[in-house]
Formats: C-alpha cells, structure tokens, sequence
C-alpha cells in the first residue's frame, strides 16, 4: 500500500473517502460539522456514521470513544474499522486527519498498522481474477512532516507481517521446506547484510540433528534448517530468532484428527514470523546482530516414519524417547536452540505453534512466554504491549522439568502426566539453551483466527511486529 503524510487542508487532500475521528469530549472539523446528518455522527468508539458535506469526498466519522482511553491498540482497531467500510463503498484511496493524542508518532503507526493489516487480501489461488472488486491501494495522513518516520517505519512492519500471513495461508502442496528456504534466500539477496545457508537431510544427518532428521523422515519433502545471520554493526548483545517451521502436521504415527486439519499448514507460523521479521530488521538497518534459524520439515506417517517409543539423539547430544509423534515442534525446535548456542547467540527467543494447551490457558487474547531470564521475558512482554500482539508470562520450575524426564532416555517428548502442557514443553527446550538468556513464544492460539479487528479469523502474523520491536529495543 501506498503510504504518505500530506499538509493539506481537509478538502484538499484528493483521496475518495475521508476519515476523521471522534471523541466523546470532541467536536467534528469545521469542514465537516456543518454537513448533514452531522449531529447523529456517534463518539461511541467504532461506531460509523458517513458524511457527504460539500466541497469534499465523503467523510466518514469514527467513534474513537473517551480521549482519555484512547491507545494505540485501539487506534489500529479504528483504522481497520475504517478500512474496511472503505473496502464496502468500494474507495480505492483513503486519508486520515489523525486525532489529537499524547503522542502523535504512536498514533500515525497506529492508524497505518491498522489500515494495512486490514486492508489485507489472499486470492492467490482464486481462478480467473480472483476477486477483482476495488481495493484500497492507498493511505494519507493529513498530518505534520515530522510524523513521515513513523509512518515509513509503520509500513514497513505491516507490510511483512502481511507477507507472513502470505506463507500461512499459503496451502503445504506449495509451501514446502523447500519453499520458506527459498523464501530465505530471496531475503539475504534483498540485503548485503545477509548471508544465509540451507541444510537438507544429508547435512543434518551429518550434524547429528536428531530431532529434525527424525521428525522429517515419515515424508517425501525434504526437511531443512534454513540459517539465516543479520550483520547489523550494532554492540549490543547478539540477538537469536528461531522459528518453528513444520509447513504440514499430521500428528505423524500418532495421528491428529481429520476435522479442521488443514488448518495444520499453519504450523510453521512461527518459522514464517522470523523470515519477515529479518526482512523487516533488514529493511530498517537496525543495529543489531542477529541469527535467524528456522527448522523446517512435514510431518507425515508412513513406513519411514518414527513411531512412538524410538530414541534420538538430538544436537547437543541428549536423547529423547519420542513417545508421541505430534509432539514433534520440540525435537526440531531443540536442534535449533543447541545450533543456535553454539553459534554465539547471546539471547534467544524462539517462537512457535506448539501446544494446544496454550490456548485453553490463554485463548486467543495472549500468547504464551515462557523464560529463564527476568530481563529478556520483560523485554519480550514490554515489546508486546507496544505492538499489541500480547504476551503472558508463565512459570518454570524444576517439577516441570521432572515431567519430562525419559525411562530409558534422558528426556520424553511428552510429559508422564496430562499436566501442564505448555509448561512442559517449554521445560523440555529449556533443555538445549544451557545458561544462554532464553525466552520462548508459544502462539498456538494467537497465530490464526483470533477475531482481532485488523486480522479477521484466519491467519494473523502474529509475532513479526513484536520480534522486530524486540530487536529494535535490544539495539544500543
């Protein structure tokens, strides 16, 4: 989408639809106020009420609520209610005279963020044109030059959040391993501070990456490590991103039901998240040193799958009794987090789809972070409120990590008891980062289908926005 801030007055800006917004305490702009039907235009916040003054496109009133609640999460919801009243009346350009707030930057990336993600279409695979009804293909904030960073700086984080919700959606017959390590490779040759290396099953056997060369066998596709390192010249500590990539789960041997699988091309949100997020920090230049890994492979029963009871032997050398196969995140998350250690990363933070659990805690409001380090989960908690994909932080404790003890192994991928799921899923990584500042995402619940007026019910690409913002705050 075209984004630019414009100093114009309101009947000037040139766009097919105007939006303007209201507070309880608020007046409308005297170019609008004296339009019909200006008196029943409501403060109530997303409430909607269409203008057709003279002199100027159509205007439309958003309720923004009370001034003194107002926040930048609400701004976005605002801006995506208006972007999709402006995809109704079929407008193809749209302008905002952003409200008068305490911080006028929050609220220019608020509206931009909202308008973009909303605005958002996947038609890839329609037939003919797809849906060819009109879309918004631009955004103008009527507001001071000063605010254009912002706004740049906004743009840029919607639009690779957008491009991950493209790998999401994008079905598991065409988005293979193959393709995200493609993908990768398209990023590193975007920027000369990227360099990028992909191992398949041949170099991971030869690495002794036991949980992704095991998870990966039961299919035709080849699984890959896709490596990925971000040369920022920053001197702050160097930052690890590692992102759950299984582009199909079937649960392998121990077979997942048939009823809302194909919702399962989604778990490798977590890898998607990552490679966007590099192509964000990238496009940024942020200072910072970052290794990006994302393991990436299906999960499919047949006669080479593994099969519940077989050991492994992971990267740092533990093994593992896989004693279910739908457990699998955690054996390929644990051969990244080791590589990703041995690497030199100085914190890490891995995000994944990996427990149901984490939904009945959390539902789709929060996703999970669980950590070993209280200044890396403040980080990562602090970066969620300003992005608005939230985080809750849960405990870790050695009981949890008992759970997880094998009988005949060091570890079981799955807990002795039906307790605590996503806590001990998180015990089992905590595993593989030795003393390294470690904090884990669990975004089970918040990666699709959350009702969030900006991403709908489907793919949401959660977490982007919140691993640049993490980096950006870990630049010096």
């Amino acid at each position: 989408m075209k984004v630019e801030v414009k100093q114009a007055e309101l009947t000037a800006v040139g766009a097919e639809l105007i939006a303007v917004g209201l507070f309880e305490e608020g007046e409308l702009p005297a170019a609008v106020s004296t339009a019909g039907g200006a008196d029943s235009a409501s403060p109530g916040f997303k409430k909607l009420a269409l203008l057709r003054p003279e002199g100027t496109p159509p205007v439309l009133v958003v309720g923004l609520g009370k001034r003194s609640e107002i926040d930048a999460e609400k701004l976005r919801v605002a801006a995506a209610v208006a972007a999709k009243e402006a995809a109704r009346l079929e407008a193809t350009s749209l302008a905002w005279a952003p409200p008068e707030t305490d911080d006028a930057e929050v609220a220019a990336a608020a509206l931009v963020t909202g308008t973009i993600l909303a605005a958002y279409r996947f038609d890839r695979f329609k037939s003919g044109d797809g849906d060819d009804s009109p879309r918004l293909g631009s955004l103008t904030l009527l507001a001071p030059a000063e605010l254009e960073g912002a706004a740049a700086v906004a743009t840029i984080l919607a639009e690779a959040q957008n491009r991950a919700r493209d790998l999401q959606f994008t079905p598991a017959n065409v988005a293979t391993p193959s393709f995200l390590a493609a993908r990768a490779e398209e990023i590193a040759a975007g920027s000369d501070r990227i360099d990028v290396d992909v191992f398949g099953r041949a170099e991971l056997e030869a690495k002794g990456m036991g949980g992704l060369v095991a998870v990966g066998q039961g299919s035709a596709e080849e699984p890959k490590l896709i490596a990925l390192r971000y040369s920022g010249g920053g001197s702050g500590p160097t930052l690890a991103f590692v992102g759950k990539g299984v582009t199909f789960d079937t649960g392998g041997i121990s077979l997942k039901p048939g009823a809302g699988m194909q919702e399962m091309k989604m778990d490798m949100s977590g890898g998607a998240a990552v490679l966007e997020a590099v192509a964000a920090i990238a496009e940024l230049e942020l200072p910072v040193d970052l290794i990006a890994l994302v393991p990436t492979t299906e999960n499919m029963p047949s006669g080479t799958a593994i099969k519940p009871g077989d050991i492994i032997t992971q990267y740092n050398g533990k093994t593992v009794e896989v004693n279910n196969t739908d457990a699998e995140g955690r054996l390929i998350l644990a051969d990244a987090l080791a590589y990703a250690v041995e690497l030199g990363a100085e914190r890490i933070v891995d995000i994944a789809t990996l427990t149901g659990a984490v939904e009945v805690a959390l539902g789709k409001t929060y996703a999970a972070v669980i950590a070993n380090d209280d200044e890396l989960a403040a980080e990562a908690l602090r970066a969620g409120e300003e992005t608005g994909e939230l985080l809750w932080r849960m405990p870790l404790h050695p009981e949890y990590t008992e759970l997880m003890k094998g009988s005949v192994a060091d570890l079981s991928n799955l807990g002795k008891k039906r307790l605590a799921g996503t806590l001990t899923a998180a015990a089992f990584l905590e595993e593989f980062v030795g003393e390294t500042p470690w904090a884990h995402l669990d975004i089970a619940g918040t990666a699709w289908d959350t009702g969030r007026a900006y991403v709908g019910n489907e793919a949401s690409g959660f977490g982007v926005r919140l691993l640049v913002e993490l980096a950006r705050h870990l630049a010096p």
